[in-house]
């Protein structure tokens, strides 16, 4: 983007600001669209670059607005790129409009897990997150989700009632299965890395792998991968365990001083075949942490 005078410049600085501001609120909606924590900082990061693209050129009434408007359509792509069942977004009738006032049996869905939110389809998943989670009015649902009020208004109604049934309900939590030799290679890393033997988690990486410091910068290449071993080697307000993030495998960072302390973070791995391919860190995105469903395991456990 070239910035041709300093006015420009300004507003740019403001429009970036104004997004990093929201990232975390906007994480909090993506995450429970799309049930993960992780698959929702990919859509904030897909938003983010729409947003960016389609900077608005004229004054708006609200830039937060408009930008969930972005991350919502952003996550409504992405659901349909995973081919989920979901029903199709349309007007409800009117005259099933009901007081939609949130009552106290409606703190059921403030404070669901992410799972319970897969549940809905996705207009009364929008609707509920957007008013019950986030505390959007009617109208700021509607132009948020594209909805007219009295659609806004069913979607709530049917979203609440389900999401009661739900809570009484019991719900099997089904644990990833991995093979030995996949829990070997993550133990190992865990191991190396409590050890600050960081040379030999040097060895197991990929030429090209890749490495994200989410909401914080990338790196690609061997070369450039091996210094963000070299920063955490002079820290020490951390230490891995083995764990699962959202009932995926994941690297669970802990503080040492703390051990009663829920982890503060987590890293994500992908491996060919015995190389380390990426690196996913997200010591600086720890509103992820928030909404995530953090499990520590014992490698002694074995397959999971």
């Amino acid at each position: 983007m070239t910035l041709s005078t300093p006015k420009e410049a300004v507003e740019h600085l403001s429009f970036e600001e104004s997004l990093k501001e929201l990232r975390p609120k906007l994480h909090r909606y993506c995450s429970r669209m799309a049930g993960s924590v992780v698959d929702g900082e990919d859509i904030v990061q897909e938003a983010l670059v729409k947003a960016f693209e389609a900077s608005p050129k004229k004054p708006i009434d609200s830039l937060e607005r408009w930008l969930f408007r972005v991350a919502h359509n952003a996550a409504v792509d992405f659901l349909r790129r995973r081919k989920r069942q979901e029903s199709t977004w349309s007007e409800e009738d009117p005259d099933m409009i009901i007081d939609t006032t949130a009552s106290a049996t409606d703190q059921y869905v403030a404070a669901s897990s992410l799972r319970t939110f897969m549940y809905l389809p996705v207009a009364q998943r929008g609707c509920a997150i957007l008013m019950d989670v986030l505390g959007y009015s009617l109208q700021e649902v509607a132009f948020i989700t594209g909805l007219s009020v009295p659609a806004v208004k069913a979607a709530l109604h049917r979203a609440r009632t389900r999401m009661r049934e739900l809570a009484d309900e019991p719900h099997d939590i089904v644990l990833p299965t991995l093979s030995q030799a996949d829990l070997k290679r993550l133990a190992n890393y865990v191991d190396h890395f409590n050890a600050r033997d960081f040379d030999a988690i040097r060895d197991l990486l990929a030429d090209d792998v890749r490495l994200e410091l989410v909401a914080r910068t990338r790196m690609e290449g061997r070369q450039q991968v091996s210094r963000y071993f070299h920063n955490y080697a002079g820290a020490h307000d951390w230490r891995l365990a083995l764990g699962l993030v959202d009932r995926r495998p994941a690297l669970l960072v802990l503080d040492p001083n703390d051990p009663a302390a829920p982890p503060s973070y987590f890293v994500l791995l992908e491996w060919t075949h015995d190389d380390i391919a990426r690196i996913r860190d997200f010591r600086y995105a720890r509103y992820v942490t928030e909404s995530a469903e953090m499990i520590v395991i014992s490698p002694s456990m074995g397959a999971y």
